[in-house]
């Protein structure tokens, strides 16, 4: 464990000091996009953070290609050069889209052609376990089509829910913690060695995420733009199929009889090998009512706009980071509920924690439909929106409600016939201390000037 924490810090600190000249450099190279109709920050802001991700992602694998225990996963599997191959091929496709915003369907085929580099180099899924039939063996070409897919759709999924600040980052870290507890056990407590490149794997891409989120988060200062997004989902994958089909349910030892009693019994177990895909979850609903809602308008299904489910959290009156964190509230649940009942599936009290958790969830998504006012004692610990008004402002009010309209109207009508002294002067588009630092007017082009 010790050298797994190790890596995963050599990792996320190389990530986090390498973040901030990587922006620097974007700025310089001008990798800013002019903001969207879509797009929930005002200004301009640097991409290419996935850089500083990638050398984050080198720096732990060649830590761990220099420790005792950790050295033997180089010495007997070549994943983790699998590993490096895929991700440098689909890094440099991010980086160029990032800058240029190369077609979709040329950054497609780079995720497919960078799982394929994998594949060649023995990164890819044997059999299946399948409930009630038994372990299901795969031919090179099942495996593989099976593999490219997984890759692809992992991929996509965690691009697409790179949509605020910190948010992208944070579920797929929440995901590679709840994947590291589980390959750790494999490995560790049933002594699977097919498991330790899955464990490595869920290490580094935890410190690669720890790393890059101080700069990311809520406001940003920098994007992981493609080459970032798609690099972690690479990873993410990676994990998934270096363990799934290769830990045979009868290495674990786990029940007497048939392979296909083994298999059926043992499918608790083989629940979190599904848990990078977790985190497709909530963008797979996302997706879903993105479909329906744009073909229910007579649209395009791929046309874009505001109507995520990040933005309807917003809409609702959510904050930007209140926002971010429920839907790290939803991936935690999602992710550890699996694991808990991989661990003690007979257990009741999984199933109820987790009902009850999704009921503070649900109440957390309505907070900001009613603000319950607290105690007079407590009134100093909470924020001023949620405290009583004393006397003095609740006889103020009073008073101003029961003024007669007369006086009122002839106020007013005094304020209108005297004769103006003075002028206001008028406020400069785009200046600060209104409302924000651009609240009206253009935005300023930092992208342009920098270019």
């Amino acid at each position: 464990m010790r050298e797994y924490l190790l890596t995963l810090c050599i990792t996320a600190a190389v990530t986090y000091l390498l973040t901030g000249p990587v922006r620097k450099f974007a700025i310089v190279a001008g990798a800013m996009p002019e903001i969207r109709a879509r797009d929930v920050h005002r200004e301009p802001t640097p991409r290419l953070g996935g850089i500083a991700m990638f050398f984050g992602l080198c720096a732990g694998l060649l830590v761990a290609d220099h420790l005792t225990n950790l050295n033997e996963v180089f010495a007997k599997s070549n994943e983790p050069r699998a590993l490096l191959s895929g991700a440098a091929l689909i890094w440099l496709i991010g980086v160029l889209d990032d800058k240029f915003e190369i077609d979709a369907l040329i950054k497609l085929g780079g995720q497919m052609i960078a799982a394929g580099v994998m594949v060649m180099q023995g990164l890819t899924i044997l059999w299946l376990p399948i409930p009630g039939v038994g372990n299901v063996a795969l031919t090179q070409w099942q495996g593989t089509l099976l593999t490219v897919a997984l890759v692809v759709i992992t991929i996509n999924a965690v691009n697409f829910v790179d949509g605020l600040d910190g948010l992208a980052a944070g579920m797929v870290c929440i995901a590679a913690a709840a994947f590291f507890l589980y390959s750790y056990r494999i490995w560790y407590s049933y002594g699977i060695e097919a498991a330790a490149p899955a464990t490595l794997f869920a290490a580094i891409l935890m410190g690669m995420c720890l790393g890059f989120l101080p700069h990311n988060m809520h406001p940003a200062r920098i994007f992981m733009g493609d080459s970032g997004s798609m690099l972690i989902g690479l990873v993410l994958a990676a994990g998934a199929i270096s363990i799934t089909g290769q830990v045979d349910p009868d290495a674990l030892a786990l029940f007497t009889g048939s392979e296909k009693a083994a298999v059926h019994q043992t499918v608790p177990v083989y629940i979190p090998l599904l848990l990078p895909l977790t985190i497709i979850a909530v963008p797979a609903a996302d997706l879903v009512l993105a479909i329906v809602r744009r073909t229910w308008r007579g649209q395009s299904p791929f046309a874009a706009d505001r109507g995520h489910l990040h933005h309807r959290l917003l809409e609702i009156g959510h904050s930007h980071s209140r926002a971010v964190l429920i839907m790290y509230f939803w991936s935690a649940l999602i992710g550890f509920g699996a694991l808990a009942y991989s661990v003690n599936s007979a257990s009741m009290w999984i199933v109820l924690g987790v009902v009850f958790l999704s009921a503070i969830g649900l109440v957390l998504l309505l907070l900001p439909r009613f603000t319950p006012r607290t105690p007079r004692w407590a009134e100093r610990f909470v924020p001023p929106r949620y405290r009583r008004r004393g006397q003095a402002a609740e006889a103020l009010t009073e008073a101003a409600e029961t003024a007669p309209q007369e006086a009122v109207a002839q106020e007013r009508t005094a304020q209108e016939c005297a004769p103006a002294t003075e002028e206001r002067a008028p406020v400069t588009a785009g200046t600060t201390g209104v409302n924000g630092a651009t609240a009206i007017g253009p935005r300023s082009r930092i992208g342009k000037a920098a270019r």
